[in-house]
């Protein structure tokens, strides 16, 4: 398949054209609004090239992951002929467009949380910051890159000549004007104008606005108060015989936060009521006016103390707890991560760096972020070994976007959250660097520019934690070692433990074997998609030791279960079907009685039921996999007789298997049988399109 068809191949697996309300990207993510998400094809996403993992959201909302080249995939689907009429609202709708009622009840229904809203609000948080996160790393590695100049003494500081002023300016205007590009993007996500999101926040901003507090011009008019713990003064204006509070908004992220959503109310209110004739003229007017006045009065003092408050809550957990705090972040962000509901934080750094001076949350998150790309290390280390070709691409671009741009998405979907073993190994990275930041934050602690004593890392710069951004951070050294402990940790964990159970690990020996057996060939090799990763449970036999001294030369392998026999061409697994487990046949079963199809010892039994493997005395190692996709059902209506290392003979009974069950879970109960050394064989022959009993012969082997 091109390049072209994988793009296509997208649209086409979330159900096409017709089916996608709207789409935007983010750093990694393509963010499908869907009219009914129960069309979106998981296993055609998996399998795409293009796709590094499908993640479903509340509601309709569907978010795909490419990685880095998310916004060229985007341009390429939004340059497709069926979505042209997309940004006009024009796509033609062949699907039954839900109700309101019926959307509002999907989205409490799939919500992340409990309440809808919840993750509404978490939406409204992202979906502000995501658009601009390119500038804002931007701006944080010539912070880099301007501190470790200053580190190395190649200037004295950043303020020393005229052109490294200029280069202050670049980075600080993305940061001086953040209320207004905030402003922007939330209004945006409300269905509001834009750009009268940004007019009103901009207001705040203007020299107009700053000169009302000027005592010398103004007078009585203004009064004005030194707060000493901050360093900084608070003055009050009469506007209109009304008191205002005066604040810089310059960098404020929780100002247009809440102006926006009160805008939405005012802007849709308004629209109801103002003739469309007139509303392009009257509706930025009024919205204007009302929401201009009631942020500089009510919102905007509300916001600088609500985001003065958190910030000042966590400043004073990081002085008297900074090993609870420092331990805790790290721990906290593999969870709050892939909810989207670290942007909070985010806003929080911002906040501190405007209000404090310096922030000192980044340090203890960076410690996470290594550990994150420690863990991604570790499978790019296992994937080198053992020849798996597509878990190697995956890892060498996630830990590229990671250690270069601090970005922890492609590692999080395209591998962590695929593998239930990696946090277990992840955390303990998080713990021991978190536990190291702690220790070493007290013992070495930090002065930032008030003269103020700090324990803990601080930075004065909001910075994507990558290796490019180690200087912006005081107390670099400490920094330094704390996110090496950390990524060391997970890495070993990795290598050590792996990140995958047996029969995962046992299923990328097979993928590599067949992608092997194809370049040979002449073949494009061919990846297991992630649907079929019930396969990867049966595999794990194909490890298995030398085999015994042969007794009695194996002959046959007899029929587990009673059904119609089939090729494994016809039997539904394209794993399967590349026999890259072996040759065999797929039973259409009649009877949920699973038994021994050989005498030998079991290699593998899988937790959840649906897969065996076994070895006879004269080493033929035989799979026994018991629907396919069943091993998502996590063991509900199957029963397991035996385990690991049992010593059986055929027809022995391994399990039990509800088969209404596994059809009512929506999966095939076709078992699938096949001889895993078919290769070091002189032949297997297998025997289908017949009926069979439990016990009849289904493969002829011959050694």
């Amino acid at each position: 398949m091109s390049h072209q068809d994988d793009i296509k191949a997208i649209v086409t697996s979330v159900g096409g054209a017709a089916n996608i309300k709207s789409l935007t990207h983010c750093a990694t993510r393509l963010r499908f609004e869907l009219n009914d998400a129960g069309k979106v094809d998981n296993a055609a996403l998996d399998a795409n090239k293009l796709v590094l993992g499908a993640v479903p959201q509340s509601g309709d909302r569907y978010q795909v992951v490419i990685g880095g080249q998310v916004a060229s995939v985007y341009e390429q689907i939004m340059h497709l002929p069926e979505m042209a009429g997309l940004g006009a609202g024009t796509v033609d709708d062949d699907a039954d467009e839900p109700t309101d009622a019926e959307v509002k009840a999907a989205a409490r229904s799939k919500a992340r949380g409990k309440v809808a809203w919840l993750d509404s609000f978490f939406e409204y948080l992202a979906d502000s910051f995501r658009p601009i996160l390119g500038v804002l790393l931007g701006a944080s590695i010539i912070i880099a890159l301007v501190n470790l100049c200053i580190s190395l003494g190649l200037i004295p500081n950043d303020t020393a000549t005229t052109g490294l002023v200029f280069v202050q300016a670049i980075w600080k205007g993305v940061f001086y004007f953040l209320p207004i590009m905030v402003a922007y993007n939330a209004a945006k996500k409300l269905k509001v104008d834009p750009w009268l999101g940004g007019a009103i926040m901009g207001m705040l901003m203007t020299p107009q606005f700053a000169s009302l507090s000027d005592t010398k011009t103004w007078g009585d008019a203004v009064k004005c108060v030194e707060n000493t713990t901050l360093g900084t003064s608070s003055c009050t204006a009469t506007v209109f015989g009304l008191p205002m509070q005066l604040s810089d908004y310059s960098g404020n992220v929780f100002v247009p936060l809440l102006m926006v959503a009160v805008l939405a109310v005012v802007y849709h209110g308004l629209k109801k009521i103002i003739p469309d004739s007139v509303q392009m003229v009257f509706l930025p007017f009024f919205s204007m006016i009302i929401v201009g006045a009631l942020t500089a009065f009510i919102i905007g003092p509300i916001g600088v103390w609500a985001g003065n408050g958190l910030g000042a809550g966590l400043a004073w957990m990081n002085t008297h707890a900074p090993f609870i705090f420092a331990i805790a972040i790290p721990l906290l962000y593999p969870f709050l991560v892939p909810l989207g509901l670290h942007w909070p934080l985010n806003a929080l750094m911002i906040m501190n760096i405007n209000t404090l001076g310096y922030d000192f949350i980044q340090g203890p998150m960076g410690v996470w972020n290594f550990a994150c790309f420690g863990a991604t290390a570790g499978v790019l280390f296992l994937s080198i070994r053992d020849k798996d070709k597509d878990m190697r691409q995956t890892s060498i671009g996630a830990l590229a976007a990671g250690l270069l741009g601090g970005v922890s998405e492609p590692s999080l979907y395209g591998i962590h959250l695929r593998y239930k073993l990696i946090y277990s190994r992840m955390l303990v990275g998080c713990g021991v660097g978190g536990v190291v930041i702690a220790v070493m934050g007290w013992l070495f602690p930090a002065t930032v520019a008030s003269g103020e004593t700090v324990h803990g890392v601080t930075t004065t710069a909001f910075a994507f934690t990558s290796l490019l951004t180690v200087p912006v951070f005081n107390q670099m050294w400490v920094y330094g070692v704390s996110i090496a402990v950390s990524f060391f940790t997970a890495m070993i964990m990795i290598i050590m433990l792996d990140y995958r159970t047996p029969e995962q690990k046992a299923e990328a020996k097979a993928r590599a074997a067949a992608q092997s057996a194809k370049a040979v060939n002449g073949g494009d090799a061919t990846t297991a998609t992630a649907t079929t990763a019930t396969a990867t449970a049966t595999a794990a036999v194909a490890v298995a030791d030398a085999p015994a001294a042969a007794a009695t030369a194996t002959s046959a392998v007899f029929a587990p279960i009673a059904g119609h026999v089939v090729s494994l061409d016809d039997a539904g697994d394209p794993v399967f079907a590349s026999r890259a487990l072996g040759e065999g046949v797929g039973i259409e079963p009649v009877d949920g009685t699973v038994k021994a199809p050989v005498s030998g010892v079991l290699q593998t039994v899988a937790e959840t039921g649906h897969a065996f493997g076994l070895k006879t005395d004269d080493g033929i190692e035989v799979l026994v996999h018991v629907g396919i996709d069943t091993v998502k059902m996590n063991g509900n209506g199957f029963v397991v007789n035996v385990a690991k290392g049992d010593r059986v003979n055929a027809g022995d009974l391994l399990a039990t298997v509800d088969l209404d069950e596994v059809k009512k879970a929506g999966f095939s109960t076709t078992t699938l049988v096949t001889v895993l050394n078919t290769a070091a064989l002189k032949s297997v022959t297998p025997k289908t399109d017949v009926n069979v009993a439990a016990g009849d012969e289904v493969i002829a082997i011959e050694q």
